[in-house]
Formats: C-alpha cells, sequence, structure tokens
C-alpha cells in the first residue's frame, strides 16, 4: 500500500486504482469547517483528473463520520455579514457538487453518526454501506436554519416526501431507516463493514472504467434538467438570509449558548 502524506484534515491513502479518502479529526467528529471543505474539494478535483483513479471510498475516522458543521466555525459564521455567509455556503455546495459529479465511482463508508453536512456527503456518493448503530440528522431546524445546500443531494437520495419530514423536523433516526428511505444502500454488522465495502469496490473494478464513471452522468442527464448554477446560487442565498435572520441568529445563539431556543416547546 503506498500512502501519501497525511493532508490535515484529511487523510488520502492509495492502494493501486483506489483511493481512500479519511476526514480525519475524530476529537470533533469530523466537523466540518473551512480547511475541511477546502482540503476535501482540493483532494476530490485532484482525483477527477487522475485518469488512473478507478473508485473512491470516502470515510471518517474515530466514532462518527460527520458531525456536520464545527462548532467554532459556526460561532463565526454566526457573527459574519450576509455576504460572507454567502460565500461560505458556495464553497460547500462546491464540495457537494465536486464529490456529486465526480467522474469515479464513489463508496461512503458509514461507520457512525452523520449529520446535516455529512448526512449530505453520504447524499452526494454512489454506494453507501453503514453499519446498524450510526445515526443520522438534518438537524438543521432546530437552528431555525435549512440543510438547504445539501437538499439537491439528500433529496435525490431518499425523495421530496421523505425529504419534507426529516427537514422539518430535525429528527435523529436510525440506520434502518436510512436504508428504507435510500439513504443508504446496505446496513452490515460492523466487523462487516470493511468486507462490505471491498465488495462493492471488487464490483466496481470489474467493471468497464469509463461505464462504470459515466453511469452517475447517465442518471443525472435521464432525471434532471435542472440548471445546476442557478439552484447552488438560490440555495447559497437562502442559507445566508437564514442564518443573519432573527430566527437564525436566535437558533444558532441558543446552540452555541446550549439552552433552548425561544420558540422551542416541550
Amino acid at each position: 500500500m503506498a500512502a501519501s502524506p497525511q493532508i490535515h484534515p484529511l487523510a488520502v491513502t492509495r492502494t493501486g486504482a483506489v483511493v481512500r479518502l479519511r476526514l480525519d479529526r475524530p476529537t470533533l467528529h469530523n466537523a466540518f469547517d473551512a480547511g475541511l471543505i477546502a482540503a476535501l474539494t482540493a483532494a476530490l478535483e485532484q482525483i477527477a483528473r487522475d485518469a488512473t483513479v478507478r473508485v473512491v471510498v470516502l470515510e471518517g475516522s474515530g466514532a462518527s463520520f460527520s458531525a456536520g458543521a464545527d462548532l467554532n466555525w459556526m460561532r463565526g459564521m454566526a457573527s459574519a455579514s450576509e455576504a460572507e455567509n454567502r460565500d461560505d455556503a458556495l464553497a460547500l455546495a462546491r464540495l457537494m457538487r465536486t464529490l456529486d459529479e465526480l467522474p469515479k465511482p464513489t463508496v461512503a463508508r458509514v461507520q457512525g453518526a452523520a449529520f446535516g453536512g455529512g448526512v449530505g456527503l453520504v447524499a452526494c456518493c454512489d454506494i453507501a454501506i453503514g453499519v446498524p448503530e450510526a445515526k443520522f440528522g438534518l438537524t438543521e431546524s432546530k437552528l431555525g436554519l435549512l440543510p438547504a445546500v445539501i437538499s439537491p443531494y439528500v433529496i435525490a437520495a431518499i425523495g421530496p416526501r421523505e425529504a419534507r419530514r426529516w427537514f422539518a423536523t430535525a429528527e435523529i433516526f436510525d440506520a434502518a431507516t436510512a436504508l428504507r428511505i435510500g439513504l443508504l444502500h446496505e446496513v452490515v454488522a460492523a466487523d462487516a463493514l470493511d468486507a462490505a465495502v471491498e465488495r462493492q469496490v471488487s464490483w466496481l473494478l470489474k467493471a468497464g472504467p469509463h461505464a462504470a464513471a459515466s453511469a452517475k452522468r447517465l442518471v443525472a442527464r435521464v432525471a434532471g434538467g435542472v440548471d445546476r448554477d442557478r439552484l447552488d446560487a438560490d440555495n447559497a442565498d437562502l442559507i445566508a438570509a437564514l442564518r443573519v435572520s432573527e430566527e437564525g441568529q436566535e437558533g444558532l445563539s441558543a446552540f452555541l449558548d446550549k439552552r433552548a431556543p425561544r420558540w422551542a416547546k416541550d
């Protein structure tokens, strides 16, 4: 196995034609901040240009796959302007779109919890395999926000009807529910997770490289018809406006202060 030097906060490992990208902030449950977003986007863009890469596995270090937004990052964005929040949202949109449109098949290895943007990463991967203990949540509405930036990918994975429920309620759901609604393709015991991921990788390596890489473009072309640039811009506008709104400010402040927001009811 050949390993590249660790790119903090992302570890990149390559074995033959397979690259593994590991979110590597385990003490922070692999939460997003500007550094992780930039590192993961740059790694994906480099992989996209490398014709010798056939498959990408996305995984997390430690107990969680990804807990969504980093607390300190959220604190900074809560006091930022609407324009700064829009730029921040567009950086996340670029990451999600780069992963979603990556011209290589992708497999998400979900060994633990995925919340917010972590759910977005799972939804952007072509194949997602998780363990029964994994928990999921689109928890933004608790903060007076919405998962706007990741919404195209989550809705594509679970469908509009399910999205309306989980976006509005911010409920936590288990791996069995994630499997039922389409966020996960397979749920296996923790000690069988690596074997299940490797099984999918082996199938992908048996497929024609061009065919496997082109499959998602075919699906997008048949199912799509959406102006992706306009959608990214509109979603960035929405989340930026929500973050600086009275409700968004109250939700973020309550979260950071570890108290219930004013609208919360027992």
